[in-house]
């Protein structure tokens, strides 16, 4: 295969697991949209009368064969066609704010897509998935990995969303695809005080893009807005309890549905468990240690089967040299180190990448940054041609929304030691994401989510001890918060991001036993 072609190739694979990940936004290298690829104003906020949440429980969605996704899903080119016969698409009519349901009458259009069950006769209901990010499209991602959930839909119709503020759900637009390409590529890590406020000024004018394009949305796409259209959409699909998989910031999305709403929980898989305890600060630094963990994972398993394996001094000695002086990229762009860091950190989202983590850094290190910046493109939501989907734009939209903290550049600077020290890689990176709130237009709406939930039936949370964007302790948090007797918790011993699709058998004989049969795991099963 050319060198082109597979780099062809790790992108639209990337870009398609980016959507199943939690990242902490990032003010350099991890918040965009596509400011030219808003939703159609038949997808976006709509201004139709709502009759409150009771009325809109009683619509009947009209579901049609899917169109292909839009750039605001999954960015330009890197997603193909509409995802077959199978797949139907549909649209719920959810009150823009469930606080004041009436109020002016406005809804908000969020996109569905379902595959019916195959055993219809022994169907026990819908199961929703929530892929995380925040940010990702769920009608994207599901068809993209349905092979891995044939096993659940004999039983369920498998269901997917665009959360609010997400794709084809009124997605949040900041910048245009150009000011998209330079904000990412612009330094992450700022050291003089000129430089830190050069991060702070872009921060905020990319606050105020997404205030001028998507201001009316900011204040409603929060996770708890979310969990109430989970509801919702379990009401109209015809369910009494919601069965549900949550990925990443979906098991976050899970937990506060589960708050909100114990009595209505059927059974529940929590897999890459997002820790509720941690506040952004917490969030940041336990990524930087995953992520370094993560690292010193591949380097050390590299090393057991190849004569041609980076250290960590090369890869920190190359992301120095690229932040003084960047190389050619593709298409006329350049890596830069914020770049480089986006796309080293991409590859460790699952072993499937380690391979292209060792080849993008060789190439690197002789000049060449196409595969690098190929995969921090698929960190950031940009397309093939150029075009960004709102997957970091949304991110950013949904966690500021959700979490009132808001860090000052001094702040930031007196924690980079202890983010250093977690992380001689990423700390600086990680430290610096601590921006990515600056200057937004919308109050945050907590410190940290409650997820106790007391009353709930049994929720399944999975952990996985190598797992770099949600460290395996979130899972023993998740699972104390919810309450006694409500969590089981099963072990993952392995890499990558989450447990079910890591192809581990005994992972996914486990998860299955329970969503099929609701069989729970005994207290604390090891899978390795």
């Amino acid at each position: 295969m050319s060198r082109s072609a597979r780099a062809r190739r790790i992108l639209t694979a990337a870009l398609l697991a980016v959507t199943a990940a939690a990242c902490t936004g990032n003010s350099g290298g991890k918040t965009g949209s596509d400011g030219a690829s808003s939703a159609p104003p038949s997808e976006a906020t709509g201004t139709r009368q709502a009759q409150g949440a009771q009325g809109a429980a009683r619509q009947k969605p009209s579901w049609k064969p899917c169109p292909p996704p839009t750039t605001a899903q999954s960015g330009g080119g890197s997603s193909g066609g509409a995802p077959g016969p199978d797949w139907e698409c549909a649209t719920l009519h959810a009150p823009l704010d469930y606080a004041k349901p009436r109020s002016n009458g406005n809804t908000i259009d969020i996109a569905l897509i379902r595959a019916k069950a195959t055993d219809q006769a022994h169907r026990i209901g819908s199961l929703i998935f929530n892929f995380g990010g925040p940010g990702g499209s769920g009608v994207t991602t599901l068809p993209a990995f349905a092979a891995d959930y044939e096993n659940l839909r004999t039983r369920y119709d498998l269901v997917s969303f665009d959360p609010r503020g997400v794709g084809r759900s009124s997605g949040v637009t900041c910048l245009d695809d150009g000011q998209l390409d330079a904000y990412y590529a612009a330094d992450a890590t700022p050291a003089a005080p000129r430089q830190q406020k050069a991060l702070v000024d872009r921060v905020t004018a990319y606050a105020a893009g997404c205030e001028r394009r998507s201001g009316k949305v900011l204040p409603h796409v929060g996770t708890e807005n979310a969990a109430r259209d989970m509801d919702l959409m379990r009401e109209v699909l015809g369910d009494a309890k919601l069965h549900y998989f949550g990925v990443s910031y979906g098991t976050e999305l899970g937990g506060v549905y589960a708050h909100l709403f114990p009595d209505k929980v059927g059974r529940a898989l929590f897999d890459g468990v997002v820790d509720p305890g941690a506040d952004p600060l917490q969030s940041a630094l336990g990524q930087a240690q995953g992520f370094q963990l993560a690292l010193t994972n591949y380097l050390d398993a590299c090393a057991q089967t190849s004569d041609n394996c980076p250290t960590e001094e090369q890869i920190r000695d190359l992301l120095r040299r690229l932040g003084e002086k960047p190389i050619p990229g593709a298409g006329g762009r350049e890596l830069t180190r914020s770049l480089a860091t986006s796309g080293i950190a991409q590859s460790l989202y699952s072993k499937d990448f380690w391979d292209y983590l060792t080849e993008g850094v060789e190439d690197a290190e002789n000049g060449d940054g196409r595969l690098l910046l190929s995969l921090g493109d698929a960190m950031n939501g940009r397309g093939q041609d150029g075009r960004y989907s709102t997957l970091q734009s949304s991110l950013n939209a949904i966690t500021c929304a959700d979490f009132a903290q808001r860090y000052t550049a001094a702040e930031i600077e007196q924690r980079v030691p202890a983010f250093r020290k977690a992380s001689p890689v990423f700390g600086d990176f990680m430290a610096w994401s601590l921006t990515q709130c600056t200057g937004w237009p919308v109050k945050g709406a907590w410190q940290t989510p409650d997820v106790s939930a007391k009353g709930s039936a049994p929720i399944l949370v999975v952990g996985n001890t190598g797992d770099p964007a949600t460290p395996y302790e979130g899972a023993k948090r998740m699972a104390q918060e919810l309450g006694r007797g409500v969590a089981a918790v099963l072990t993952f011993r392995g890499e990558g991001h989450g447990a079910y699709d890591s192809g581990n058998a005994c992972v996914k004989g486990a998860v299955d036993a329970y969503l099929l049969n609701g069989t729970v795991p005994e207290t604390d099963k090891i899978c390795s």
